[in-house]
């Protein structure tokens, strides 16, 4: 029997989706790096990426990283956000990039450097107006003449984040100062940055509008390689493949039961006030997934169903005119953050298809 929960993974569709989006952005001269923390640096589906071109992998997480050298994975590793202090050692030992924005950071990231007989290469990542992480544009200048001075350190190019934590979207005025700061820079310092990595997935609509690109040669990808849509409106890009990977559940109990909660109602177990309205019996089915597999709220069935709302290990369901019965598997697709959860949860199964 098929093990349940589990994440169905299609080999060939993250392929397709890779190498499509490779020769998209390179029309324009950009450059992709492949965004593994998603599938949790998942060693199948990061040889993939790099079989499709993909010659660099970022993920915010060290220990994925770590996961794919083990594996043998035959790529330059990105530490996807600045590295703790604690974390400075292991940052040097298991990534060959990674981004910054702290001096102090990156005169640990030197002294373990020096002592490993290594050199460390660092992007350092500007402040565009998005709030995540970034040096503000006015102390980059000074940073950068700090950072070059560093022994075990290169500093190898600049970068942003858009459309993260603030939301806001990546255009020519954003896009075009970064240009601006790194043609500065390189004009400045003599020197040439390899990389300035303009964003991430929701750099889509600017890249296809933009007469052009700048000195903007760089881009992480992560959700439209593996969900094949733009992450600004959720919107499929041409040609790509959507349905790369599902989840499945099993139903665990089939019953008819009342819409409505009967008796006095309190918090429930997340210490929320639920409200349901009387909708007469409905067909209830439970299925073995819960909030501590994935966050329900992305998930979308692929079947006339709907999701009543879930408690930590179970996801309720009106399974309306279906006759699902207990061993019935349930099919639903992810959004960015579902599917994030679900590879994170040590309860889901990871299955693949498509391999060659």
């Amino acid at each position: 029997m098929t093990t349940t929960p589990r994440i169905e993974i299609d080999l060939e569709k993250i392929s397709h989706n890779a190498t499509k989006l490779r020769e998209i952005y390179a029309s324009k001269g950009i450059g992709i790096i492949g965004v593994t923390k998603a599938v949790c640096g998942d060693p199948a589906v990061a040889d993939v990426l790099v079989r499709a071109g993909i010659d660099t992998l970022a993920d915010s997480r060290l220990e994925n990283i770590k996961r794919m050298r083990q594996a043998g994975v035959q790529a330059q590793f990105v530490l996807l956000r600045s590295p703790a202090p604690s974390q400075a050692e292991s940052a040097v030992k298991y990534a060959d990039i990674s981004l910054n924005t702290e001096f102090s950071v990156i005169e640990a990231l030197s002294r373990f450097a020096v002592k490993t007989g290594v050199t460390h290469k660092i992007i350092l990542m500007v402040e565009m107006g998005d709030l995540r992480e970034g040096l503000l544009p006015g102390a980059l200048e000074e940073t950068v003449e700090q950072v070059i001075g560093q022994k075990g350190i290169v500093l190898v190019g600049i970068g942003t984040n858009l459309a993260c934590f603030g939301g806001v979207k990546p255009d020519e005025e954003n896009l075009g100062h970064l240009s601006s700061l790194a043609r500065d820079i390189e004009e400045k310092f003599g020197m040439t940055l390899r990389y300035v990595s303009g964003g991430n997935s929701a750099n889509y609509d600017w890249f296809m509008s933009t007469p052009d690109v700048g000195k903007i040669n760089n881009l992480r990808l992560g959700e439209s390689i593996f969900l094949g849509c733009e992450s600004l409106h959720r919107k499929q890009i041409p040609g790509m493949s959507t349905d790369a990977l599902k989840l499945v559940a099993e139903v665990i109990e089939s019953k008819v039961k009342p819409s409505k909660p009967y008796g006095d109602i309190c918090q429930d177990a997340f210490g929320n006030m639920p409200d349901f309205s009387n909708r007469g019996l409905m067909r209830r089915v439970i299925l073995g997934i819960g909030l501590q597999d994935v966050l329900v709220a992305g998930l979308t069935p692929r079947t006339d169903i709907e999701i009543l709302g879930a408690s930590s290990d179970h996801i309720l369901i009106d399974a309306k005119e279906l006759g699902l019965k207990v061993g019935d598997e349930v099919e639903f697709n992810l959004n960015y953050g579902a599917l994030l959860s679900s590879m994170t949860s040590p309860y889901v199964a990871k299955s693949y298809c498509g391999g060659s």
